[in-house]
């Protein structure tokens, strides 16, 4: 399991196991388990894991169904290529692809993604300033496992 998907693993059993009630008492906690991890990345996970802090309760799992984090694997084994450059990414899918994958990633919102832009067998993915190439394949695997396999270096050598 990737280095990522561990963290976030461990972020939900703490969180579901104990009260915490900050950010650096979490990262104490995650220290314990042998995961150092930065207050950037660990609010990033936070958010992509839907956990909120609740004044007196701490922080906890929003209420109600939480939706899938994982791509159909009828949709993600269309998925050719993954390129990206600068404050762009461009996604590559099997003819009539596209505006299902764009969805699915709209659904599931990555704090590096502002939005998506869906052709017939492209997705353009808009991508937040102050994200690397690196942070933006790192949130993409959290719901897109293995997508760094299908990375092609952009035109700065950014994705690799």
């Amino acid at each position: 399991m990737q280095t990522t998907q561990l963290r976030q693993k461990a972020i939900e059993e703490i969180i579901d196991s104990q009260a915490v009630y900050s950010q650096e008492e979490l990262m104490q906690q995650l220290a314990r388990k042998g995961i150092v991890t930065t207050q950037a990345t660990l609010s990033r996970d936070l958010k992509v894991l839907g956990i909120q802090k609740v004044p007196s309760q701490g922080y906890t799992r929003k209420k109600g169904p939480v939706p899938s984090r994982t791509v159909p694997s009828n949709l993600y084994g269309n998925i050719q290529s993954l390129e990206i450059s600068g404050p762009i990414a461009l996604m590559k899918t099997q003819v009539g692809f596209a505006p299902a994958l764009a969805s699915f990633l709209d659904q599931h919102p990555l704090p590096p993604i502002m939005g998506t832009l869906a052709g017939d067998d492209t997705v353009l993915l808009a991508i937040r300033q102050g994200f690397s190439a690196h942070q933006t394949l790192d949130a993409l695997e959290t719901i897109l496992p293995g997508l760094r396999d299908r990375v092609r270096s952009g035109a700065d050598g950014a994705a690799e």
